[in-house]
């Protein structure tokens, strides 16, 4: 093996395999990003379908409210 210069083909691959590194990296971090932002959507969505159960008793009750009241609009 010799200290002298690299060959330009080696050079090159050297830089192509640091560049793929550099992506493999930005891959991971997108996916780990993308799975928090999946899970925080569930989240929303769990939470949605709970204000809309609290909503639909609350209206059930403001029915029940106006007929006692009679003042249910006709």
């Amino acid at each position: 093996m010799s200290d002298g210069p690299d060959s330009p083909v080696l050079a090159l691959l050297r830089r192509i395999d640091g560049k793929i590194d550099r992506l493999t990296d930005d891959v991971q971090d997108l996916k780990h990003r993308m799975t928090s932002v999946e899970r925080q959507l569930g989240d929303l969505r769990s939470d949605m379908a709970g204000l809309s159960a609290r909503i639909d008793r609350l209206e059930v009750r403001i029915d029940r409210i106006e007929r006692r009241l009679d003042i249910v609009a006709a």
